[in-house]
């Protein structure tokens, strides 16, 4: 039994994925109360599942890591499931980019530094 969502050998052998492509995938826009075991489903559906971390701090929550065994069934969980209704919220559903997401823990360590710097020399606009 071939699941409708999985591509075929030659479908994939033929694909040539864009750089940003890779196995992890950024979730946003989850319902809060969403379980673990409704990601799996959700998401299993394009492929093994290496592992789903799902944010549960307060600037984390409505969020989810979902790291596919293979790049290929990101790839197709990406395009379908970008803009999918979960309890009335539309996913946002990216290929996590660690570099991206070091530039703006960086550029927010330099604002808070400058803040600091502003406050500490008295340079209030």
């Amino acid at each position: 039994f071939q699941n409708k969502f999985k591509m075929n050998a030659r479908q994939r052998a033929s694909m040539r994925l864009p750089p940003e492509v890779n196995r992890i995938l950024y979730v946003r826009n989850l319902p809060f109360k969403i379980t673990p075991e409704e990601l799996y489903d959700i998401f299993g559906k394009y492929g093994p599942i290496r592992q789903i971390r799902k944010g549960t701090a307060g600037h984390t929550r409505g969020t989810a890591f979902v790291v596919y065994e293979d790049i290929y069934d990101a790839k197709n969980a990406v395009d379908h499931l970008s803009g999918f209704n979960v309890a009335g919220r539309y996913l946002i559903v990216l290929y996590y980019q660690p570099n991206k997401m070091q530039k703006k823990l960086d550029t927010q360590k330099e604002r808070e530094n400058l803040e600091y710097i502003k406050q500490k020399y008295n340079l209030n606009n």
